[in-house]
């Protein structure tokens, strides 16, 4: 099982908001060397274009955590494929493959905000068919070198040459998704691999779909090996489990109780965030211990997952609490993850 970490680069408490957008981006590239250097598999960053995320051009990140960087993979978690550009997003990510030497990744979905369809001129009723044609294009782009395309959102590619080309071929893709059965469907029948949301509610409960995506990959012809299945969660370690919830909790309810006002949700309570600490609930905050058996745990309801990333920042902690996490997921938990796998094997 790969072990990682992903970053929003968010600023959602006072204490966040407060410090300055440079020195927040410091200190995301010094998060980023210091998972490589302790052995972490992977980091993600994610891309929104609001006030408070600085990850709306995640791919320039990547870049610059490639240059500090020697091992660890760098993926985008996730590129909002519905507003971009599946040429320029298939060069921008060539461009990190070959700054990396071969450790770039793709997570593309549809994103759970809408800020991008404005901002780039995008109408909202096309949601899915934007999705759809570009993913159809980008695929196209990774197998081609020159591309013979059409489609009704943009025009249509001739015979061009899409360059650079990256160092892995295939350049990994993985399909991002939340709770629409269709997208799980969409994964298996393309034999992509599966990243899967789970920040909230059971995550045994994503069973069903999770078969549905090994089915529709079996039924496409795919082998097992082929479909991977990573998890991305809420997360956070500490020495103790009392400090890990205290620490998370004050900027997990203000993002979450942010949100729930553009969506209808009431405000987050104390009693509903640890309801998700319980041995079935969703969130990963605990001491190293508790957090590797959950994930065990989740990892056999689910039939077996290839990767976990943890959100940590989505909670605005301090850096140091963020570098000192970042040290007890690799010397704590991981080594029980990957025992725990290799013991199932």
């Amino acid at each position: 099982m790969e072990i990682g970490v992903d970053s929003f680069a968010a600023a959602l408490t006072e204490t966040s908001i407060a410090v300055s957008q440079a020195d927040r981006m410091r200190d995301l590239l010094d998060e980023i060397e210091h998972a490589d250097q302790v052995g972490l598999d992977v980091f993600g960053v994610g891309e929104h274009h609001r006030k408070e995320f600085l990850d709306s051009a995640p791919a320039v990140i990547l870049a610059a955590a490639a240059a500090r960087t020697k091992r660890i993979r760098l993926t985008s978690a996730v590129a909002v494929l519905s507003a971009a550009d599946p040429v320029r997003l298939f060069q921008e990510f060539a461009t990190v493959d070959l700054i990396s030497n071969g450790r770039a990744e793709m997570v593309v979905g549809r994103g759970s905000f809408i800020e991008a369809f404005p901002l780039f001129g995008l109408n909202l009723d096309d949601y899915d068919s934007l999705f759809a044609e570009k993913l159809d294009l980008l695929l196209k782009i990774r197998e081609n070198e020159h591309v013979h395309w059409s489609g009704r959102h943009r025009p249509a590619l001739t015979g061009q040459g899409v360059y650079p080309r990256p160092m892995q071929d295939p350049l990994p893709i993985w399909l991002g998704v939340g709770g629409s059965p269709e997208s799980f469907v969409r994964a298996g029948a393309l034999g992509l691999p599966l990243m899967v949301a789970i920040i909230g509610g059971e995550t045994r409960r994503f069973r069903p779909l999770i078969d549905l995506y090994r089915e529709a990959g079996r039924r496409a012809g795919f082998s097992p090996d082929r479909l991977k299945v990573g998890v991305h969660s809420l997360g956070y370690v500490a020495a103790t489990a009392e400090q890990a919830a205290d620490d998370f909790f004050p900027g997990y309810a203000r993002a979450f109780t942010t949100i729930g006002k553009e969506r209808g949700w009431g405000p987050i309570t104390r009693a509903q965030f640890d309801a998700q600490l319980t041995p079935n609930g969703a969130l990963l905050v605990g001491t190293p211990d508790e957090v590797a058996e959950k994930i065990l745990r989740h990892s056999e309801a689910l039939g077996g997952i290839s990767r976990i990333t943890f959100m940590m920042n989505g909670a605005s902690l301090p850096h140091p609490k963020l570098m000192s996490a970042i040290d007890l997921i690799a010397s704590r938990v991981a080594p029980v993850l990957r025992e725990g796998v290799a013991s199932a094997a």
